[in-house]
């Protein structure tokens, strides 16, 4: 069971609140945390508040599940009430008087995840109730339908807490399938982490298998990580040199296994996770770093009190991400004019279809002349050969994710492995059936070659509620709607909603991400009228896309600002809960096909390079596929043309063709969509 300690009403009511705390306190031990005295006490006075509440008639058939473990939020409910009717979660701040927005979204995220990964939590109420001991008033309660989902948190003192259970618990009807708590126990808790969070538990040696089992699809990702682990091995013990080819859909985990090779519990010294892309590392080194460093992520690094306390553990704890993080263009050009082995003997290299091309890789920048002379492949298979016998490179292959000019694509990593003698590779047999030359490993059986089908990840695990995001996507940009349409009628709907209101898609996401959950806009990089909209703020650099993506509101850096964008650049490799795209004139709809399109001087180009073509379609691909849960797609209302100051850069009529485009595929328009998670709220009932 994940609950620490679980009993009957009767049950707790027998026993002292001193012997329950003791037990608990056992509990934190076992599990190797550290415990306070002022924990005990609240325990204590925890215990002795539910055992008044709980001494009524109506609750003898419940059953109290106490410090319930949240493996996503590495946190744990302090108590669950499971009675026939509902779930009661209820966090308790003992010795607290004021209510915080923290606080309410921390019990509110507790709901939440438990209706979406708690298999026997689906079928009914679930209230989030937050307890403030000290609180002279509490607000009014609304309460919604007694239906399925999670109802607004609710508050309570000491004093209130009993009249406020027994008649939530009143109106709410005994459902035809009556809860039973040891089953609601005993039921499977399995949830879908983010990318920075499962980065956190594998740094602290958690292994994929344990934080990826989020629904029975996910087996693919086990088998992926056994696969890549199986060729590690037999080369290690060969004392050969192999390149590890992993190839799937967008969401499909293939950052979680690279990261499981570099912190999960299988892991060996020497490996490092190379990228080239500049916000993905510096995110998840700061993600990292701060939870090394034991600083909330949960609400904001910048607002954790005791930041500053810790800051010298935060250096540090820097520090060692650093090594294990890396980027891939500085690990190059600094190994490159060596002839020293480097001290990493497996390199896992991040989108390694999107690595650099001879003449990429060679070219100076203003900020620096260039030290590489040949593709980004050949340089990596030049630097790990200096290692004597085993050596490792783990490719992280994103499908239809090449979004600019000068990435060398798969066929430029056969050709170096076929040159270069005492390499061989393993890879599924994807990476020999792209319809684009470039992203052929080899056009045909090749000596180096192995195939095992087990390192192709196939099922999309971001979007925790469907798997046919993906494939809806690539229907819609492959603008075949009728296909889209099917997939979407087939899956139930498709979480993906359109509206002409910017102000509205704001409400919505907002509406979208209860708790501590995440929304932010994204946007394509060539969408460059989004400036006449008012809305053409995007993330620089690399230290806004941290505080974007770690921060939180009111921190206006924060991404539930819904200020400032991400483009595909800033976005690639990470998620948000909630996505808001800002649909450019960069990809529009002309008749029945997609036109691409980039901005110059004063007017739109038609882009007729089958190659910038791709990237723009592929650029789109990245953005659809950023959210785990919904995508609110904003189109732009235009120019229209009767306007006396009629913009020819935004016709309203290219605007108006993509939304109604976007429906016809299965999208819903934004007030027709339902949102089923939340209860809604009908009146103040006490």
């Amino acid at each position: 069971m994940r609950a620490w300690l679980a009993l009957s009403v009767p049950e707790l009511l027998q026993r002292p609140p001193a012997g329950i705390a003791a037990d608990l306190a056992a509990q934190q031990m076992s599990r190797r945390l550290s415990g306070e005295p002022a924990q005990l006490r609240a325990w204590e006075a925890e215990v002795a508040l539910l055992q008044q509440v709980l001494a009524a008639p109506v609750w003898r058939g419940a059953t109290v599940a106490l410090e319930y473990d949240m493996l996503r939020l590495e946190r744990r409910i302090d108590a669950v009430l499971l009675t026939e009717r509902a779930i009661f979660v209820l966090e308790f701040k003992v010795g607290e008087g004021s209510v915080s927005r923290a606080a309410l979204a921390q019990v509110e995220d507790y709901a939440q995840d438990l209706w979406d990964f708690h298999a026997e939590s689906r079928a009914y109420p679930i209230l989030p109730v937050l307890v403030l001991t000290e609180a002279a008033r509490t607000a009014p309660v609304q309460f919604g339908l007694p239906i399925a989902g999670v109802a607004p948190v609710v508050q309570a003192n000491a004093a209130n807490l009993a009249q406020r259970l027994e008649e939530l618990h009143a109106a709410l009807p005994l459902p035809a399938r009556p809860l039973i708590g040891r089953r609601w126990l005993e039921a499977a808790y399995k949830p879908v982490p983010t990318i920075v969070e499962a980065a956190a538990r594998l740094f602290s040696r958690n292994s994929v298998a344990e934080i990826a089992e989020a629904r029975a699809d996910t087996a693919n990702l086990g088998v992926t990580t056994d696969a890549i682990l199986r060729a590690l091995d037999l080369a290690r013990s060969r004392q050969e040199r192999v390149v590890i080819f992993v190839t799937g859909v967008p969401g499909a985990g293939k950052t979680l296994c690279g990261l499981n090779i570099v912190f999960g519990e299988e892991r060996r010294d020497g490996t490092a996770f190379l990228t080239g892309n500049a916000p993905l590392v510096a995110v998840l080194r700061e993600a990292l770093a701060c939870d090394r460093a034991g600083i909330s992520l949960a609400l904001g690094p910048s607002n954790d009190p005791e930041r500053r306390m810790r800051s010298g553990k935060l250096r540090q704890a820097r520090h060692e991400t650093s090594q294990a993080l890396q980027n891939v263009h500085r690990f190059l050009a600094d190994n490159a004019g060596s002839r020293i082995p480097p001290a990493e003997r497996i390199i896992v290299f991040d989108e390694a279809q999107r690595a650099w091309n001879a003449a990429q890789a060679s070219r100076d920048t203003q900020r620096r002349k260039s030290v590489l002379t040949m593709s980004e492949p050949a340089h990596a298979l030049a630097i790990m050969s200096r290692h004597e016998g085993f050596a490792a490179i783990v490719a992280l292959i994103g499908n239809g994710q090449e979004i600019n000019t000068g990435e060398a694509g798969l066929a430029e990593w056969g050709r170096v492995i076929a040159a270069t003698p005492g390499w061989r590779a393993v890879a599924a047999s994807r990476s020999l059936q792209a319809p684009e030359p470039a992203q052929r490993l080899s056009d045909e059986a090749a000596p180096w070659l192995t195939l095992d089908d087990s390192l192709d990840l196939t099922v999309p695990i971001r979007s925790v509620r469907t798997t046919a995001g993906a494939s809806w996507v690539d229907a819609v940009l492959r603008g075949d709607a009728a296909a889209a349409a099917r997939i979407s009628a087939e899956a139930g709907g498709v979480p993906y909603v359109v509206t002409r209101s910017l102000d509205a898609a704001r409400v919505a996401l907002r509406d979208m991400t209860p708790g501590l959950r995440r929304a932010g806009f994204v946007r394509s990089s060539g969408a460059r009228r989004l400036r006449a909209e008012g809305f053409d703020a995007q993330l620089m650099g690399t230290e806004e896309p941290v505080a974007w993506f770690l921060e939180r509101w009111p921190d206006i850096r924060a991404s539930d600002a819904l200020e400032v964008c991400a483009t595909e650049y800033a976005c690639q490799g990470l998620e948000l809960d909630a996505v808001g795209l800002a649909w450019g004139g960069d990809l529009i709809r002309a008749g029945a096909n997609w036109r691409c399109r980039s901005f110059a001087g004063r007017g739109w180009q038609t882009v007729k390079a089958a190659e910038e073509i791709e990237f723009i379609r592929n650029t789109y691909r990245v953005l659809l596929t950023r959210a785990r849960y919904e995508t609110v797609i904003w189109v732009p209302g235009g120019s229209a043309e009767d306007d006396p100051f009629h913009d020819p850069t935004r016709p309203a009529a290219e605007m108006d063709a993509l939304a109604q485009y976007l429906i016809a595929c299965g999208a819903q328009a934004l007030d027709a969509a339902s949102q089923p998670t939340r209860l809604p709220e009908l009146a103040t009932i006490f």
